[in-house]
């Protein structure tokens, strides 16, 4: 066998993102580039702990236009991922048999240890690509999602993947904003006890993941490039202008703090927000500021200053896709 082509679906919180992909043992060609459906899955599980009707119809109907996809392009191997908001819904039972009614496959829970491990892999499959080539490892992979942030160090290792710590949080844009800000415009307070509540987890990850001792800050998933292309000024979203930016911290929190401050209708005049992340981009923005602003004083206490971060379009599905494919061929290479 000299290729194999297989497809990877990202199932998280906020969004649901199919890639097709070829891999034939040297590198890959994509054969059907990122296709994202925002659906909001989680819509109301951090309170509820189950899935919302409405939220499983709008994810069914965007698996069922995948598998149209998947019909026009056969694959070797399909993987389902699903992360925060499928891991936190007693209700997951019925969900997963319909996708594998649709799809073929059953969705794969996976921990986020695992989604920590993926996003890695995808984020510094193309790291040589971002900046030029010039980020510096040890990396800290930052995926913010709308249930969970990962975030993951490593890249010290012989290869660039090899991820040395990685933690979970339960916080994103989506469980933030339905958790603490409630209001349109959020009101100090709200934003307070939001502040809080994400220090609080990240004092929990940074146990974990000696964040200090990262030299270059990659943030993927839809709302760190969503605010990449708002620092930037872009008037659209141009996926290119945005993959590989590399933005200074404090211009980044600036512009947080702006997002985070307005009120709906005022982030749905512009247009790099996606129509379905006009509500919960601000939770989102919070997150990435206090996040980047304890990476920075990590950084600080270690003796070294981290004055900006890279965006990177590529982080979880990337992941799901290589590894799927490189296990796919090795497979069947070996039978």
């Amino acid at each position: 066998m000299t290729s194999v082509t297989v497809g990877g679906i990202d199932c998280g919180t906020n969004s649901i993102r199919l890639m097709v992909a070829t891999y034939d043992g040297d590198g890959f060609t994509v054969d059907v580039p990122r296709i994202m459906r925002v659906v909001r899955l989680g819509q109301g599980i951090d309170e509820t702990h189950r899935f919302a009707a409405d939220a499983l119809e709008r994810t069914y109907a965007a698996c069922r236009e995948f598998a149209d996809v998947l019909r026009e392009h056969p694959v070797d191997a399909l993987r389902f991922v699903a992360t925060s908001a499928t891991r936190d819904a007693e209700n997951r039972e019925d969900f997963e048999n319909t996708v594998e009614s649709i799809l073929g496959v059953r969705p794969d829970v996976i921990p986020g240890t695992e989604e920590a491990r993926l996003s890695f892999l995808g984020a510094t499959s193309v790291v040589d690509q971002l900046s030029n080539g010039h980020a510096r490892a040890p990396y800290l992979v930052v995926d913010l999602g709308g249930g969970s942030t990962e975030v993951v160090l490593g890249g010290e290792g012989e290869h660039a993947g090899e991820v040395d710590a990685a933690y979970s949080m339960n916080v994103g844009s989506v469980r933030m904003t339905e958790r603490h800000l409630v209001s349109d415009p959020p009101t100090e307070e709200q934003i307070g006890q939001a502040s809080a509540d994400i220090d609080a987890h990240i004092d929990t990850a940074f146990a974990t993941v000696p964040a200090g001792r990262a030299r270059t800050i990659i943030g993927v998933s839809g709302t760190v490039t969503t605010m990449t292309g708002l620092a930037q000024g872009l008037a659209t979203y141009d996926r290119d202008a945005v993959d590989g930016a590399v933005v200074r911290i404090d211009d980044a929190c600036a512009t947080d703090d702006r997002i985070l401050r307005m009120t709906r209708a005022e982030r749905a005049q512009y247009p790099v927000i996606h129509p379905g992340r006009i509500d919960v981009i601000g939770g989102g923005a919070l997150v990435w500021t206090r996040v980047l602003r304890r990476v920075q004083q990590a950084a600080a206490d270690e003796g070294h200053a981290i004055d900006s971060y890279i965006a990177s379009e590529h982080g979880l599905l990337d992941g799901i896709v290589r590894d799927l494919a490189v296990r796919t061929f090795a497979g069947r290479r070996a039978a």
